[in-house]
């Protein structure tokens, strides 16, 4: 991601192919989201290491907390790969290591012989009490703690906008779909 000054043109006199739609990004602006991938590089490392020694994953950390957050600590396997944003096939696989560790289980969906749900085991959920109070000040030391309490509400704001555009995405792309599939019908 070339800047307006450092655009391919600029610097050696090659035209790139085609430019961006929605034009290059400013010196500042792709200052900005480099800090941004090497920031959230270098969290998910810090936070992933915090977490070796009680023998979890940062994802699996996450599916742990979203199924101790819901209803009888469990959800449909498909929702749970929403939340955690996993591929249905990725999910699979985290959850059968999981389950064979027995922190979770899973069970056909009463009613719905198609369906499966995750269920958090109470194994798992002690696993998950013993390893909050590290993942927390893990998350305090090189996030929260880190940020000016203003600069955080503004980078919440900012996360709170990427989340609302891709939605507005998916949604776009799902009535795409479904127009070209009434189309052929």
């Amino acid at each position: 991601m070339l800047a307006d000054e450092t655009s391919p043109d600029a610097r050696s006199g090659v035209k790139a192919a085609e430019e961006p739609t929605r034009g290059w990004l400013t010196g500042e602006q792709e200052r900005v989201w480099r800090s941004w991938l090497a920031g959230v590089a270098r969290i998910d490392a810090h936070l992933s290491q915090s977490l070796r020694s009680t023998g979890l994953d940062l994802s699996e950390y996450e599916i742990l907390v979203r199924l101790s957050e819901a209803p009888d600590r469990e959800m449909r396997m498909s929702e749970l790969a929403d939340e955690v944003d996993q591929s249905r096939s990725r999910l699979t696989h985290t959850i059968t290591r999981m389950e064979k560790s027995g922190l979770v289980v899973r069970r056909r969906c009463k009613g719905d012989g198609r369906g499966v749900w995750a269920h958090l085991t109470d194994e798992g959920y002690a696993l998950l009490l013993a390893a909050a109070p590290g993942h927390v000040d893990a998350v305090r030391e090189c996030f929260v703690d880190v940020a000016d309490p203003a600069d955080f509400e503004a980078l919440g704001r900012v996360m709170d906008a990427v989340l609302m555009a891709h939605a507005d995405r998916q949604a776009r792309t799902g009535r795409q779909a479904q127009a070209a599939a009434d189309s052929i019908a």
